[in-house]
């Protein structure tokens, strides 16, 4: 589903990632485990392409990517939850999720289907996105992502400034997500049991090399 040869990437002249490479099967939930500043934001950012990967190849479902604009990605499947959840404050939960849907001609009756998926969001539906809880404002960002109808899913840092009670939702409804729409997810953490509980393997990311 995914695969990197020899990537590199950066911001302007300061490189980042070094000669990264790295595959994920279709089905599979790889994690890229590393602490702050070691580059896993810039790596999903470079996949993403909403930063030009510097040398090297991207592929998804064996098609070059590397030097596609961002709305071509993510019409081949590729879905994006970044850090910060990126919601709209003022729309409610199902209006951010029919945005969605509209984004990536998919019909607003998707947004239903993904609200029924998540029990937290259907008693909150209808409240602003702005007043919701950390955790589940994280749910409805991927549950928004999921209204696009995504092959390949990246998640950077979900758990962050989340309650354990929630991080054990995620990892349930991540589960059955995989096991419902055969979703293939790439997921960067710092958090190794939430790795664990979810992904087949993972890769060690420092200093925008990976190391194991």
């Amino acid at each position: 589903m995914l695969q990197l040869v020899g990537v590199h990437s950066g911001y302007g002249q300061i490189p980042i990632l070094r000669d990264i490479s790295l595959n994920v099967a279709e089905g599979e939930f790889v994690g890229i485990l590393g602490h702050n500043g070691m580059g896993k934001s810039t790596l999903l950012m470079t996949i993403g392409g909403t930063l030009p990967a510097t040398d090297g190849r991207i592929e998804m479902g064996g098609q070059d990517i590397t030097r596609l604009p961002v709305h071509r990605r993510a019409r081949m499947g590729l879905g994006y939850v970044k850090q910060g959840r990126r919601i709209f404050p003022r729309l409610t939960v199902r209006e951010n999720m029919q945005a969605a849907c509209l984004a990536g001609g998919q019909p607003l009756a998707r947004a239903e289907e993904m609200i029924a998926l998540f029990p937290r969001l259907a008693p909150i539906a209808e409240r602003p996105g702005g007043v919701l809880s950390g955790g589940e404002q994280q749910i409805l960002a991927l549950a928004r992502c999921l209204c696009t109808a995504p092959r390949l899913v990246m998640l950077d840092e979900p758990t962050e400034g989340i309650q354990p009670s929630i991080r054990e939702e995620i990892v349930e409804a991540l589960l059955m997500l995989r096991d419902r729409l055969r979703l293939t997810m790439l997921l960067v953490e710092q958090n190794e049991a939430f790795l664990g509980a979810l992904c087949t393997r993972s890769y060690c990311l420092e200093k925008g090399r990976l190391v194991a």
